[in-house]
């Protein structure tokens, strides 16, 4: 290697570049937000929210700088994306995920950016598709339009985005523009096959300069041209300040951590790495494959320097040169610090850089991500019953107890459909009735049990069926509600401040999918359909759970994630059964652990010993089917409530009227 550089002239100018300043994003612009609970229209609030990223970036109005794009937390399927409008200096645009949810959002976690490919058939598309548009014209056969340039990025912010499923993560090529360009990419998770993130073909401005910071960058390819992060600038000679950034990042690959150069290319490139832990993943034995090294040049290493402070090394070897001839020089490298590498025993580590002997557990547990927090309130998550997709808890003298929706995970005869009554703590059987049906539900009133059940007929679900009974032993049945043209499913029954209220769900062909529907009753017995009142005639909203509280009648629904195929349970609230307002803080539900499969669905609550109880099923919606259960620690009422208005969770003021039939 090079001399190591350790005059204090050097470090000086290392020190000199800024950690903020120019870069830092002001929002003296337009605050435009991206929501899948928006409706699209203009972006200027929560509400109005637009539902793509792509939207929201082509939406800045001018080139003045100081824009804001905020996104809900949610998984967002867009590759290939590109703003209309660079920022300013002084005054960089941002896109920013809302994942603590301080920025109004009222839910927290992760904004994911998936790349893959559009048809949900998995990893990319395509070379080159990616998270940032950016291609030469004819690179490959999809490529047919004009050369394509990352450097409308220059002078944006984006900062808490989960970036996968591309050639590349947050990766901005310029292609035909070699233009200053700069950008700052803060406490991202960047993925791709090819590169995690870097920019390429472009050239720097020393005093914003470009920017990784807090990031885990990661590549997924051995073969070609891959790095966990690639950065090459174009300057005719080195420069004597760095071009770009890394701070306190993690970056990792099968080839290399990080990577300057291309075949071809003989431009020169500078890179601080400040705290920052490489990590190169192949450790092949040298009669194998091994990797050329942590820190990559390609072609020619004098073409690159690298300043290292205070950073951790592991892999194979710390430096080397990829090419198809002897290269003409080595990397150049300052140290500063505490710097160190765990290398292959026969390897060299170069002057000033401290050689590790024992494995670096602690870097090697550095290599996932921080998951953001998220807090429902609800813990003591338990597993209930197995090989189950209903349950619908009740009190019965007293004593917790289970309507169990008895029918096999796939297919069976409606002789197999059942529904049972149980004690919940002794498992022992109360009763049971309606053979033949399920997606039942419980409500007792004055001492009588009354379980509202759908009819399995021809491998379809039919009407609501009223079976009742005041011992659990003798019951008596009745029909209170008719499909007609539309299938009815799950229902479920609460007491309002005038009678009953019954929502019911239905695959009316109106409607784009599953929709909520109710009926009112007065004594339980006679229910009367209410066309006027609806909830989710624009998507799929099934399984609902209906209860009211302080003026408010609530429903737990099953939400299906599109375009993902997850199913998730939200919640939503209304005063008159027609204006729906949904929380913020949604989803309520999510499949989170690696036995609850992709679906977290068909919601129960109950108030039972000053705590409330939520059950839902896991599933894989195809084979298998649990029931799990939660536990708010306060009354049920306070549980609804927890999910609007709080500190926080802002009210968006989402109340949105439902169309209906002929309306």
């Amino acid at each position: 290697m090079r001399t190591m550089l350790v005059a204090m002239g050097v470090l000086c100018a290392m020190a000199a570049v800024p950690c903020r300043g120019a870069e830092e994003a002001k929002v003296t612009g337009k605050i435009l937000y991206v929501s899948k609970l928006g409706n699209n229209a203009d972006g200027v609030t929560w509400v109005t929210a637009y539902t793509t990223i792509q939207v929201a970036l082509q939406a800045v109005a001018d080139d003045q700088g100081g824009h804001r794009i905020v996104v809900r937390p949610d998984t967002y399927f867009e590759a290939n994306l590109f703003p209309s409008r660079k920022g300013a200096e002084g005054a960089y645009n941002e896109l920013i995920g809302d994942t603590d949810g301080k920025l109004g959002s009222g839910t927290t976690g992760w904004v994911i950016i998936d790349s893959g490919d559009p048809g949900q058939r998995g990893f990319k598309s395509y070379d080159w598709w990616g998270t940032i548009r950016a291609y030469s014209q004819g690179r490959n056969k999809e490529h047919t339009d004009a050369t394509f340039s990352a450097i409308g990025w220059d002078r944006w912010r984006l900062s808490r985005l989960y970036v996968t499923g591309g050639d590349a993560g947050i990766f901005f090529d310029t292609t035909d523009q070699c233009k200053p360009f700069s950008v700052v990419v803060e406490d991202c998770v960047s993925i791709g096959r090819a590169f995690g993130g870097g920019v390429v073909g472009c050239l720097s401005r020393f005093n914003e300069p470009i920017t990784f910071r807090r990031c885990h960058l990661w590549a997924l390819d051995w073969g070609g041209d891959t790095a966990g992060a690639s950065i090459r600038i174009e300057n005719q000679k080195m420069p004597e300040r760095p071009d770009a950034v890394v701070e306190d990042s993690v970056l990792v690959g099968p080839q290399c951590a990080f990577k300057s150069g291309n075949y071809g290319f003989h431009s020169y490139t500078r890179v601080r790495l400040a705290r920052c832990k490489l990590i190169a993943l192949n450790f092949s034995q040298p009669a194998g494959t091994p990797t050329d090294g942590i820190i990559q040049s390609v072609q020619e290493g004098n073409l690159l320097q690298v300043d290292l402070e205070d950073c951790t090394l592991m892999g194979y070897k710390v430096f080397g040169v990829k090419v198809d001839k002897q290269t003409v020089g080595d990397i150049g490298f300052t140290a500063f610090g505490d710097v160190k590498a765990y290398v292959q025993y026969q390897q060299e580590v170069p002057k000033g850089i401290h050689r590790m002997g024992h494995w670096p557990a602690e870097l090697f547990g550095d290599l996932m991500p921080p998951k953001p927090v998220r807090s429902t309130g609800l813990h003591d998550k338990e597993m209930v019953r197995r090989d189950m997709c209903e349950i619908s808890p009740f009190h019965w003298k007293d004593r917790l107890c289970h309507l169990e929706c008895v029918r096999p995970a796939t297919g069976g005869t409606a002789d197999d459909y059942a529904l049972v009554l149980r004690d919940a703590e002794t498992g022992r059987e109360l009763g049971r009735c309606g053979t033949g049906y399920g997606l039942a539900s419980i409500i007792v009133h004055r001492g009588t049990a009354y379980v509202f059940a759908s009819r399995l007929e021809n491998g379809g679900w039919h009407d609501v069926t009223l079976f009742r009974s005041a011992d659990l032993t003798n019951w008596k049945s009745q029909v209170v509600l008719k499909g007609g043209n539309e299938q009815l499913f799950n229902s479920s029954v609460c007491k309002g401040p005038d009678g009953f209220v019954m929502a019911y769900e239905s695959n009316d062909p109106a409607w784009p999918a599953f929709t909520v529907k109710f009926a009112i009753s007065r004594n339980l017995l006679t229910w009367t359909k209410a066309p006027e009142a609806t909830f989710g005639t624009n998507r799929y909203t099934a399984c609902p759970c209906i209860r009211f509280a302080r003026g408010w009648y609530y429903v737990l629904y099953l939400e299906h994630r599109t375009p993902r195929w997850c199913f998730e349970t939200y919640v939503t609230r209304s005063r008159d059964l027609r204006n729906w307002e949904l929380s913020a803080a949604n989803p309520v539900l999510r499949a989170e652990e690696v036995d609850e499969g992709i679906n977290a669905s068909d919601p129960e609550i109950i108030e039972h010993g000053g705590k409330t109880l939520v059950y839902y099923c896991v599933a894989d919606q195809l084979t298998w089917t649990h029931i799990k259960r939660l536990t708010y620690p306060g009354r049920l009422t306070d549980f609804f409530e927890s999910w609007y208005r709080t500190p926080s969770i802002p009210d968006w003021g989402c109340v949105a009227r439902q169309k209906v039939p002929g309306k």
